[in-house]
């Protein structure tokens, strides 16, 4: 299992709010005589729980019916658009935040939500992991008597001009995870030019991985896009394996990035303590099991059974590149010189 905490330890707020309610000396009032239990008020945690979370988040009834027999709470989920939009939305309502608890900041914006204090304790855990890559549909491609590219460096080539989908790096978390790969593999200097290629070669920009994957696509089945190309992830194509056990889709597995995504409470939340049964929860395994067959990421507690399909069809990446770089400290810088290329 991978965790990330930053500052400080994994805790249940109930007893830090309990802890601080009417526990005061009053005997310079006169109160002298009072004890410690007669001044202490319990902890009465809300029966309601808000998690904000990005689009593809897939918390559903089984779900909420489990977290509630275990907890007691029933949870209402608020999606808000891909990691980039949710952090930036997290980040805009700090002060009277919208949810309880999070689920979808991954390692690309957790260094902003992290420097804006959105995150109680700056306590972030990992749920789940993927490998953000090139996935191509392989029919169409031999349609066009097309070759599939190697990497993503052959994208800027002629054969493959019109035929790819990547998303906005400034709201979704695929596109800025694409945008580091491709600094380290360019350099600071470099990246810029390998962008131009890509834009006069067609390239397609969408907001986020749902709209690319899902409407421009072609390789989806719940798609009638025509892009055979897409940027998404290396555990994709086992969405789109057939009735014959073939998938109708495949991913470039090298060079790939390394996304890890994120659960945490939210400061100022409103019931603070159930957003943390919430993030242990997603760590359990009721929750870890269904995290292959509904979101085609890896599930953070590695010991957790994969779906059959996925010895075939899911292979993680064979090399990653970007991950490891401080997109923290270089966003602002990166995309700056990205928009000034597409506008």
């Amino acid at each position: 299992m991978q965790q990330y905490i930053p500052k400080s330890a994994y805790k249940i707020r109930a007893t830090k709010i309990a802890a601080t309610v009417l526990t005061a000396t009053l005997v310079s009032i006169g109160l002298g005589a009072c004890s410690r239990a007669d001044l202490i008020v319990d902890y009465v945690m809300p029966k309601t729980l808000t998690v904000v979370s990005h689009d593809s988040f897939v918390f559903d009834d089984s779900m909420i019916a489990a977290f509630k027999k275990e907890s007691g709470i029933t949870v209402t989920v608020l999606k808000s658009g891909d990691a980039g939009a949710l952090t930036n939305k997290l980040v805009l309502t700090k002060d009277q935040p919208i949810g309880d608890a999070v689920f979808g900041i991954d390692n690309t914006f957790s260094g902003l939500a992290l420097s804006k204090g959105i995150i109680e304790n700056d306590a972030l855990t990992a749920i789940d992991f993927g490998d953000v890559c090139f996935n191509y549909d392989i029919k169409a491609l031999a349609n066009k008597a097309i070759k599939a590219p190697a990497s993503f460096r052959d994208l800027v080539k002629p054969a493959y001009k019109d035929l790819t989908v990547v998303e906005n790096p400034a709201t979704s978390s695929t596109g800025l995870a694409f945008l580091a790969t491709t600094v380290e593999a360019f350099g600071e200097n470099g990246f810029e030019a390998y962008w131009k290629q890509l834009k006069a070669n067609g390239l397609k920009v969408t907001a986020g991985w749902e709209d690319a994957y899902y409407t421009e696509f072609s390789g989806s089945a719940e798609s009638t896009g025509t892009r055979p190309i897409v940027l998404s992830y290396s555990a994709s194509p086992a969405d789109e394996v057939g009735d014959k056990g073939v998938s109708r889709t495949k991913a470039l597995l090298t060079d790939c990035f390394r996304q890890t995504e994120f659960a945490g409470v939210l400061t100022n939340a409103k019931n603070p303590a159930g957003a943390e049964l919430f993030v242990k929860f997603l760590l359990s395994d009721t929750f870890q099991k269904s995290i292959p067959g509904n979101m085609y990421v890896y599930p953070a507690v590695t010991t957790t059974a994969l779906p059959a399909t996925w010895t075939n069809w899911a292979s993680p990446a064979t090399s990653t590149l970007g991950d490891k770089l401080d997109i923290s400290a270089n966003r602002a810088n990166w995309l700056a010189k990205w928009q000034a290329i597409f506008g």
